[in-house]
């Protein structure tokens, strides 16, 4: 009797939640961001990026984001304003090649997730939630973020800079298919 209680035991422990990896799609993805110089809008991208995500809505403890923007692609499009956020007191790509957001604290919310990690940039490392949603469907995910910074804090722009581009949206727009 005993040696058929333990033949079944096996069967009585729950089966560890896996973890889900994705595959980012970044010809359907984006990393861009606006701001305001001169009280007009701005708007850019950083087309050179890599995110490693590990994501299941079902196992957040497993969760984590690590992704890695390579500074000297960022653009608007206009050759004055690209010289300054990328000069050495701007972005500094030549010191500074990229910029990172780390997180395997995230947590679902009412109106979506919210990843709890660290942004570096230009040398500076700030902790940020970053909220964004999430739709799922057959094996591939659509995750939409806007997350607003203050520029200063991560040493960006120097004193001639003035209010120009004092805050800074990042638009995320990131397309992933599960990975097998």
């Amino acid at each position: 009797m005993l040696r058929r209680v333990f033949a079944f035991a096996p069967l009585l422990v729950a089966a560890p939640a896996f973890a889900q990896d994705w595959t980012v799609d970044t010809e359907a993805s984006s990393v861009g961001f606006e701001t305001r110089v001169s009280g007009a809008m701005v708007a850019g991208e950083f087309p050179d990026w890599h995110a490693d995500i590990t994501l299941d809505p079902d196992n957040l403890e497993a969760a984590r984001i690590e992704a890695r923007v390579l500074t000297a692609s960022g653009s608007t499009g206009n050759v004055q304003m690209d010289q300054s956020m990328l000069s050495n007191s701007g972005l500094n790509p030549v010191e500074h090649e990229a910029a990172t957001f780390i997180s395997d604290d995230i947590r679902a919310t009412e109106t979506g997730y919210e990843a709890h990690g660290v942004l570096s940039m230009a040398g500076s490392g700030q902790d940020i939630i970053l909220p964004f949603t999430l739709e799922i469907t057959d094996g591939r995910a659509v995750a939409d973020s806007r997350y607003t910074l203050a520029r200063a804090d991560y040493g960006v722009g120097s004193s001639s800079w003035g209010s120009a581009a004092s805050e800074v949206t990042l638009i995320l727009h990131i397309e992933a298919d599960a990975a097998q």
